[in-house]
């Protein structure tokens, strides 16, 4: 059975990046046709797709995300991170890891919360 664990900063200063990790058990995240997601959610507004790493390591992003993310694996900590740079208040949101398999059926983590604050 698979899990994923979110961690990292709750709290970030405007115009700082953001660093999240992905920590995922019971499962190789190189195992094939197995992708990788970092989703969102802000306060009050629906749940927004950032971006994913497959397999082989390609990564795909949102075209609103594209220009300040970055999602990146550790094979030998069977982790995936993602980066969020020049963060704003906008971006305050509860943090999701996801895991998809080949017949589509997800498996998500609990998120984490993020506040952008000065």
């Amino acid at each position: 059975q698979v899990q994923l664990l979110e961690s990292g900063p709750g709290l970030v200063q405007p115009s700082q990046t953001l660093s999240l990790t992905c920590t995922v058990s019971g499962a190789s995240i190189m195992t094939q046709s197995w992708a990788w997601s970092w989703i969102r959610q802000p306060p009050g507004k629906g749940l927004e797709w950032m971006g994913v790493i497959a397999d082989n390591g390609d990564t795909y992003y949102s075209p609103d995300l594209e220009s300040r993310t970055s999602i990146s694996r550790d094979t030998s900590k069977t982790q995936f991170s993602l980066q969020l740079s020049s963060m704003t208040p906008e971006d305050t949101a509860v943090y999701y890891c996801a895991q998809t398999d080949s017949t589509y059926n997800s498996t998500w983590g609990l998120g984490t919360q993020v506040t952008v604050s000065s």
